[in-house]
């Protein structure tokens, strides 16, 4: 078995409408696997919860606030091999929310767009975000 390096630890959250559809955004073009679609969140900063990280990240990249209390933990996604470095290995912590405050903007990527459960599998997504799409198809 491959020995990885310290993983980075990385957020996500599914925001799910009154309709049962999924917020994505779609990564800046440049970037590590830009043009793709993904769950919102970003990376957990020293100091930071898991949750905490999330409440900062959807406020950054989306203008709105969560509530703490509405986040409910679904998954996890890892890296199973070592990536090439200089990347390290990551563990994305999954949660979906209902509830959240403030007009949802694009602020950090390309776009943002609303997606039916159904449509998700035919999205171009980085490789982590296809197990959690897979866990959120079979939770909604």
């Amino acid at each position: 078995m491959e020995k990885l390096s310290l993983p980075m630890l990385v957020v996500a959250a599914a925001l799910i409408d009154s309709g049962n559809r999924i917020l994505l955004q779609r990564r800046r073009l440049g970037s590590e696997h830009g043009g793709l679609w993904e769950f919102p969140g970003g990376k957990v900063e020293a100091g930071e919860t898991p949750q905490i990280a999330l409440l900062r990240e959807i406020e950054e990249e989306l203008g709105a606030h969560l509530d703490p209390a509405a986040l409910t933990p679904l998954s996890f996604a890892s890296d199973t091999i070592a990536p090439p470095p200089p990347r390290r290995p990551v563990v994305i912590l999954f949660y979906t929310s209902r509830i959240w405050r403030g007009e949802l903007v694009c602020r950090d990527g390309e776009e943002i767009r609303w997606f039916g459960i159904d449509e998700l599998s035919a999205l171009e997504m980085p490789p982590l975000d296809y197990p959690l799409a897979e866990v959120l198809s079979r939770t909604i």
